[in-house]
């Protein structure tokens, strides 16, 4: 059974949403780019190469915020990209700050795997909500 590229992508979705880390791993090409905005404070920010590095963003991504809203409501497919439209939002653990925003995601899939994953989203809200002590 040959799974379209948006199904794969959505099924990264409902393995994140059912916490299997080791199922989106295994819709991943060994050498993935992963690329998320750079957010202070934040450790799970910023690029990767590889699985093992994927792994590490979702530990680092759950000990940071606790995720309370992560939905996506358009898939838009083309060729070999699969661009995903949504919003969430989050609370988080070191600062009790919650924050919400629209995102981005663009998957680049080929042979079956995802090979290139970038994020897009409000990296100031995210970064607002990372600081210990309110800005003035």
């Amino acid at each position: 059974l040959v799974m379209t590229n948006t199904e794969i992508v959505q099924n990264a979705y409902t393995c994140f949403g059912k916490g299997d880390v080791p199922g989106i791993l295994s819709l991943l090409a060994d050498d993935i780019e992963w690329t998320v905005p750079e957010i202070e404070n934040a450790a799970f920010a910023g690029n990767r190469t590889g699985t093992d590095a994927v792994a590490k963003f979702f530990t680092e991504l759950s000990e940071a915020e606790d995720i309370t809203r992560f939905e996506p409501l358009e898939f838009i497919a083309e060729g070999d990209k699969v661009v995903v439209l949504g919003e969430s939002e989050a609370t988080v653990r070191s600062t009790g700050n919650t924050y919400q925003t629209d995102w981005v995601h663009v998957f680049h899939v080929h042979d079956g795997k995802v090979k290139e994953f970038q994020e897009f989203f409000d990296n100031a809200a995210a970064t607002r909500a990372f600081q210990k002590t309110a800005a003035a």
